[in-house]
């Protein structure tokens, strides 16, 4: 009986949705902060047409940086935005109501790599670490890898805002800054160039919160069923990552840069579709809230009585889960 139920309401929901796309769309304006593949499933979202299925004309915006992604949706500029867990954490601090409603990527896939010449962690001392802005994820995932390793911001490794993954690159190739945190594709141009990985973040045990999906309470209170087919789109797209290749690859190709090879792109595709990274249940992670949390805390006292549920709404995941859309997703056709 339950299991009639269950069937019995993800095809109302089904039905509900693709009669969205009957009606007039909603012009919704979207950003994104990087040119990784931490960001795909907005560009898959776009590409696929899964915005369009659910009712949704979204602009995808590119912001430099998680800081400016952040400061976009809190001043109105988009209502919704793919923004990492330090960003999101740092603007409530400072009084805004952002929340995530879906995960996105739950975890790290960056290294810090040193310029030419630069191999090992003992010539990272008194050198410069290229980060994109202050208060980003890369700042915070610098702090806690040089932690984990034994050096200390400010005293053995000075933190340097540069910008975007192709400009930290560009500044690590050109011997500006001794040592870069990057991530795919910039790391595997790195790769290629022979340039030393001094700390794979990956190894070093972080649990964390990276790119998810982020609005506001008041857009939410405002537009629920908005947020609603965002997180639905949202969740679609997550699932077209996992089942379609190519599609995730056009995307990719689109947003990083048609420059870049097969070779690469095929590569960043990997590196990031994983259960640890691009979780099939897309609720934001607590214990990787936690991390960000904690690491914040020591430099903001605002944040030592936080706790992470705060940070979160888990209202529009949790029916699509308890729906059984999302394993209806994932189960073989």
């Amino acid at each position: 009986m339950l299991k009639t139920f269950a069937t019995l309401a993800v095809l109302l929901m089904t039905l509900f949705w693709s009669s969205a796309t009957n009606a007039q769309l909603t012009r919704l304006n979207v950003g994104y902060s990087a040119a990784s593949a931490d960001q795909l499933p907005a560009w898959v979202a776009k590409e696929a047409g899964v915005f369009t299925k659910n009712g949704l004309d979204a602009q995808v915006i590119f912001f430099t940086g998680g800081t400016t992604a952040i400061l976009a949706l809190v001043s109105g500029d988009v209502p919704i935005t793919q923004v990492s867990g330090p960003g999101l954490v740092n603007s409530v601090m400072a009084g805004s109501d952002a929340v995530f409603v879906a995960a996105g990527i739950t975890g790290l896939n960056y290294v810090l790599m040193g310029k030419p010449g630069v191999k090992s962690l003992e010539q990272l001392k008194g050198g410069t670490l290229a980060i994109s802005r202050f208060g980003s994820a890369t700042d915070t995932i610098a702090r806690l890898a040089l932690r984990k390793v034994g050096l200390t911001v400010g005293k053995d490794v000075t933190l340097m805002q540069v910008g975007s993954g192709p400009e930290r690159l560009g500044a690590l190739m050109t011997g500006r800054v001794t040592a870069a945190v990057i991530n795919p594709p910039s790391s595997f141009t790195a790769e290629k160039k022979g340039l030393a990985t001094l700390v794979d973040v990956a190894k070093i045990g972080v649990v964390f919160q990276h790119t998810g999906v982020a609005t506001t309470k008041r857009f939410i209170k405002e537009q629920p069923d908005t947020v609603r087919r965002y997180v639905r789109a949202h969740v679609e797209a997550v699932a077209r990552m996992w089942n379609d290749k190519e599609i995730t690859i056009k995307a990719l190709s689109r947003y990083m840069g048609s420059s870049l090879d097969r070779e690469t792109l095929e590569k960043s595709y990997e590196n990031v579709m994983s259960e640890a990274l691009y979780p099939k249940k897309q609720y934001p992670s607590i214990e990787g809230l936690k991390t960000v949390i904690e690491d914040i805390a020591e430099r903001d006292p605002r944040a030592k009585n936080a706790k992470p549920e705060q940070f979160v709404d888990n209202t529009f995941i949790r029916e699509l889960d308890q729906s059984g859309f999302i394993d209806g997703l994932y189960k073989r056709k």
